[in-house]
């Protein structure tokens, strides 16, 4: 179960927020300040996995806070709370090491899905964390022997693509990460068949009881464009904050057209109402399926 800590000078925020955490089984809130400093101060005793902290403080704000934290040894995950809708204070927050943004005044629905993709990110790395542990344990017993099981799995080489994009706790992530696998077992080659067929194949994966196929499909195909959607989103914003930055080099020119990252991006700087937007998603996979196959490459033959 996760812990959180709570920073925000507003008792009733803090309050709403415990309440949301804790009456929805996302964890357990084990420390709360009303300021930047006491906040500092409880967090470094008690070690949450996740700090919730408010941006604008008056003894200290959010960001000075993470610094400080993070000079400390500290290692947790941050989300900031704020109703500060300026990009660039928001951009400071992201390179200060946050991972998520609460908008306020605080919405119940919002805080969970938040928090919940936070919880996948945490549970993925812990699980990450226990098979490098393993593997370290194994080599010191048998270096030759540790050697052969070093390599990741095609799913762990999927998630990491997916954890990069920020989309690994989004419905479609599952539906990506069905399709890729497919296509990897079959030797499907380079080219891709139409969207249609992927999008069956991930509903096949998904099927139940009494499932009606061309209905599911249908859903997957709504679930991986909203997913999509979410990765050109990310891309923007990190764009916007530093336009250098090598995942938003690596990335966007990649995976989607050039024009569509520059609207994503104007759209949030300018702060226009949010377009349903059109991507190619078929791009997207392709480009996708083309990373997995070099990953895959490079892990059964490293340099």
């Amino acid at each position: 179960m996760l812990s959180f800590g709570i920073v925000d000078d507003d008792s009733a925020s803090r309050l709403m927020l415990q309440f949301i955490i804790e009456k929805s089984g996302l964890g357990e809130v084990v420390v709360m300040a009303g300021n930047g400093t006491t906040g500092e101060q409880g967090i470094l005793i008690a070690k949450p996995d996740v700090v919730l902290i408010d941006l604008l403080m008056p003894d200290q704000d959010g960001i000075e806070t993470i610094y400080h934290l993070k000079r400390q040894g500290f290692g947790g995950k941050y989300v900031m709370i704020s109703q500060i809708e300026n990009k660039e204070m928001i951009g400071k927050a992201y390179l200060a090491g946050i991972e998520f943004y609460i908008q306020k005044p605080i919405n119940r629905v919002e805080v969970e899905a938040v928090l919940s993709r936070v919880h996948e990110q945490w549970r993925i790395c812990c699980y990450l964390g226990e098979i490098k542990a393993s593997l370290s344990k194994l080599n010191n017993l048998n270096p030759e022997l540790a050697g052969s099981f070093k390599k990741r799995t095609n799913r762990e080489i999927i998630q990491s693509i997916l954890m990069e994009l920020g989309i690994i706790g989004e419905g479609g992530s599952r539906d990506i990460a069905e399709i890729m696998e497919h296509l990897v077992h079959s030797r499907h080659p380079e080219s891709l068949p139409p969207l249609k067929e992927l999008y069956e194949v991930a509903a096949q994966a998904n099927k139940g009881m009494g499932t009606d196929i061309e209905k599911e499909s249908k859903a997957v195909e709504q679930r991986i464009r909203r997913t999509v959607m979410g990765a050109l989103s990310n891309l923007a914003s990190i764009g916007l904050t530093d336009f250098s930055n090598p995942k938003f080099e690596h990335y966007a020119p990649l995976y989607f057209d050039f024009q569509d990252v520059r609207l994503k991006m104007k759209e949030m700087d300018e702060s226009l109402k949010p377009d349903k937007g059109k991507v190619n998603i078929k791009k997207f996979m392709q480009v996708f399926y083309l990373e997995v196959l070099d990953r895959i490459r490079e892990e059964q033959h490293p340099v």
